[in-house]
């Protein structure tokens, strides 16, 4: 599991003061980026390195508890890996409690629409310390 914490920005509220969904979408995403990152794989150079992407083909998140201004959430990502594809699963908390939960269904997709291959073995090896067991 790869874990960080996002701290809520005034910004990044809506008139009731609570995270509005949108910005929490935005910290997901920059989740991701920064585990990409943290295993050596950051999405801004896969395509031009090595030849694929791991565009987001579907996502999934329920909002339990609202976070404010000021929060800090504690997002822990944990993926899954398939043969073509990896789900990267979240759980975010705040003072203990669940804020939101759910997951990112990402393929691994040849550049120039050459459609979906087999995720490498280099970047299996890569997320697979972060997997659950």
């Amino acid at each position: 599991m790869y874990e960080r914490t996002w701290t809520v920005r005034f910004s990044d509220t809506d008139p009731f003061g609570i995270a509005h969904y949108p910005r929490i979408v935005d910290a997901i995403h920059e989740t991701s980026d920064m585990f990409m990152e943290k295993i050596g794989w950051p999405y801004w150079e896969i395509t031009e390195e090595h030849g694929f992407g791991l565009p987001l083909v579907e996502m999934n998140f329920e909002f339990e508890n609202p976070v404010e201004a000021g929060d800090g959430v504690t997002i822990e990502l944990t993926p899954t890996i398939g043969n073509r594809s990896v789900r990267l699963e979240y759980v975010a908390r705040c003072d203990d409690k669940v804020a939101f939960h759910g997951y990112e269904q990402r393929v691994c997709a040849r550049t120039g629409g050459e459609g979906a291959t087999e995720i490498p073995d280099d970047l299996r090896a890569a997320m697979e310390e972060y997997a659950e067991d």
